[in-house]
């Protein structure tokens, strides 16, 4: 975006990292505030990794408690904690997910099924938990939307037991709302995480809450997270002017209508074919699957068709198309794309389709 790029310009004129607090990290904290429901104060960070981990820490301090409910199929970066395969039991303690995580290091993390409140409160009367932590949306297991009433009883369990609800809203922040998910849906958490848009593209994170709990954050607090290169101006610049666009009229209408295009366009596509697929769409974010449907949980998204997915996306990436690279990641759209690339898009699906 050209507006971006000459704001950064100047930006790097003046210095790209000091090492130290500088005044946009206000302007965007600023921004964040005013646009995110759940945040009263907030941290930043070099990428959606870093914010996961300093909000793991974060709950745990608070809470004085260490177990934390996560989602089968939900990725909340590389953190140890978080490399958890999804076990089949409604309680089914973490397995380490990659080679070098000690098992001692998931001890602390349990699974429930997405969209499931049953096996969520089956964990919660048993365990002193922190925090239940979820992308509200999935796109770590291709599109996957909650239901209301998950994301409301998510808020009413955690409420009755003591525990935090954290949104990891590194992709659906200021992507499928302005306030991010919570405000789509109306259900505020008590933490949010972020990434991606809020940097304008480049490397950044954030985490923030209610003030009572952001105050444990040092310096404020006894919690330490720190980061050199954490709010550089670089980031921060590109965010601010970012979210100052995304803030225009008629922003979110357009991505809305593109993406709603893109992928009933595909679907249909596929349909005509003969092909299985299923699939939808918020605002900029979409996805679909080679499966029946309806896909509600990650073990819905993994009785997909990711053979005939690879041979779709290879196909279409011949063809100057160039989609998220796996069955099990969402797409995205942006205000750069027109109706003429949704178009294009659409017509050289049609013909890929009747290749596979």
């Amino acid at each position: 975006n050209d507006e971006v790029l000459d704001y950064l310009r100047q930006t790097l004129e003046k210095g790209t990292s000091f090492g130290a607090p500088g005044p946009l990290e206000n302007v965007l904290a600023q921004q964040v505030i005013d646009a995110v429901p759940s945040v009263e104060m907030v941290r930043f960070t070099n990428s959606g990794t870093e914010a996961c981990m300093g909000m793991l820490r974060l709950v745990r301090a608070f809470t004085k408690r260490d177990t934390i409910i996560k989602f089968d199929g939900c990725y909340h970066g590389h953190a140890d904690s978080f490399l958890v395969q999804a076990g089949s039991g409604v309680a089914t303690l973490g397995l380490p997910d990659s080679p070098g995580v000690p098992a001692g290091a998931t001890k602390g993390t349990m699974v429930a099924t997405y969209n499931d409140l049953a096996s969520v409160e089956a964990i919660l009367k048993v365990n002193d938990v922190a925090a239940v932590i979820l992308e509200p949306v999935v796109g770590n297991s291709g599109f996957i939307k909650p239901t209301k009433e998950f994301l409301v009883g998510l808020r009413e369990l955690t409420t009755k037991y003591g525990a935090l609800l954290v949104f990891d809203e590194v992709m659906t922040g200021f992507r499928i709302a302005y306030g991010g998910a919570q405000q789509y849906f109306g259900v505020t958490p008590d933490v949010t995480t972020m990434g991606k848009v809020i940097g304008g593209g480049l490397p950044v994170g954030a985490y923030g809450g209610r003030k009572d709990i952001m105050e444990l954050v040092a310096p404020a607090g006894p919690m330490y997270q720190a980061g050199t290169l954490s709010g550089n101006p670089l980031a921060m610049a590109a965010g601010i002017k970012t979210l100052e666009i995304l803030r225009r009229p008629g922003a979110y209408e357009h991505l809305e209508a593109i993406t709603s295009k893109l992928i009933n366009g595909i679907l249909a596509a596929g349909r005509e074919k003969g092909h299985a697929v299923t699939g939808g769409s918020i605002a900029g974010m979409f996805g679909f699957f080679f499966n029946e449907g309806p896909v509600n949980s990650f073990a819905d998204a993994s009785k997909s068709d990711t053979k005939k997915f690879g041979r779709w996306h290879r196909l279409m990436l011949e063809r100057g198309v160039y989609l998220a690279p796996s069955q099990y990641e969402a797409g995205f759209t942006s205000l750069a794309h027109t109706d003429a690339d949704v178009d294009k898009t659409i017509e050289i699906a049609k013909e890929v389709f009747s290749l596979l």
